[in-house]
């Protein structure tokens, strides 16, 4: 039987956290021991972790390790269940923030978008539609009636001056 592991690793402070588990163990608990991991790592004296030049040196804190990942052997205790659940929690939350950004941002775009359309739309001119449309029913009419009277004037005019 071909079995599949995966490794996970964070860094933190200059020292590099590294587990393999099989495929079929959660990540997220893999990532959970490795915080727990780091965590006691801090807990200790700062000088103790800087003087560790070989791995083989971190035997001597076997048993801090060892009691992190007894908490972790099974994924299937109330603790790591918890972890699991407040993790998916977490993402859904996560994916609501998303959603609700990307509907707002969404809702900005139409506004821009109808703001310009209003503003293509209306005259700097008339500053309203109501105007804009009264101005071009009547704009020709009113020209015609301008020519006519120019027209008729400048006959009547012209008549007077030929008599």
């Amino acid at each position: 039987m071909l079995r599949i592991f995966l490794g996970s690793y964070i860094v933190e402070n200059g020292i590099c956290f590294l587990t393999l588990c099989e495929s079929s163990y959660p990540r997220k608990l893999a990532f959970h021991y490795l915080q727990d991991l780091q965590q006691e790592f801090e807990r200790l004296d700062r000088s103790l972790t800087d003087r560790i030049t070989k791995p083989y040196t971190f035997i001597k804190l076997d048993t801090i390790i060892g009691n992190i990942r007894k908490q972790y052997v099974d994924t299937r205790t109330q603790a790591n269940l918890s972890k699991l659940i407040a993790d998916r929690q977490k993402d859904l939350d996560i994916g609501t923030d998303e959603l609700s950004l990307i509907t707002e941002r969404r809702r900005r775009v139409e506004m821009v978008e109808r703001m310009m359309v209003a503003h293509r739309s209306t005259s700097p001119i008339w500053e309203s539609k109501r105007l804009e449309i009264i101005a071009l029913k009547w704009t020709p009419i009113t020209i015609l009636l301008v020519v006519a009277a120019v027209l008729l004037w400048t006959g009547l005019i012209l008549q007077d001056d030929f008599r």
